[in-house]
């Protein structure tokens, strides 16, 4: 279990330095980028979003974990620092949770489909956000350079 739980985390955090590495490449403008009509989320709220589905999730199955962790308000749009600062932090309340639940160490709310799947679901639901991101970026005229887009799918240099 060791091993496994070892890639676990080892995935987990991969996928929070891709997000923290597309926003050290936004510009400030391209983080104001959106393609709502009616006052969806910009690119750096969709990042705050991240964050705050993190926290929620926390906050259904493991409060303790989520005690401290900032909540970005809905129109919120925080500066890049404070947004990488509670990226990681929720990244690392995150792992604890991951390795909690697969060492039995601290009985969490059931995950009727198990620690892996939970795990699939953060990852694909915050890579439909960075595919949206790069989305409204390249439609706003905010195309970020092919060598970091192909980085974001260089997991073994991650």
């Amino acid at each position: 279990m060791p091993e496994m739980l070892d890639q676990i985390l080892e995935a987990w955090r991969t996928n929070n330095r891709i997000n923290l590495m597309l926003i050290d490449h936004i510009s400030d403008e391209g983080m104001k980028c959106t393609l709502s009509k009616r006052g969806g989320r910009n690119v750096v709220r969709q990042f705050a979003h991240l964050h705050n589905n993190r926290v929620w999730q926390l906050e259904k199955r493991a409060k303790d974990l989520a005690e401290g962790l900032h909540k970005f308000a809905t129109k919120e749009e925080p500066g890049r620092e404070f947004l990488k600062s509670c990226l990681e932090k929720s990244c690392e309340a995150m792992a604890v949770f991951f390795e909690q639940a697969a060492t039995g160490s601290n009985p969490r709310r059931s995950l009727k489909k198990g620690i892996i799947v939970y795990l699939g679901y953060f990852i694909a639901h915050e890579s439909h956000h960075r595919g949206s991101i790069l989305l409204t970026l390249k439609q706003s005229g905010h195309k970020l350079d092919d060598d970091l887009r192909y980085n974001i799918w260089d997991w073994e240099r991650r």
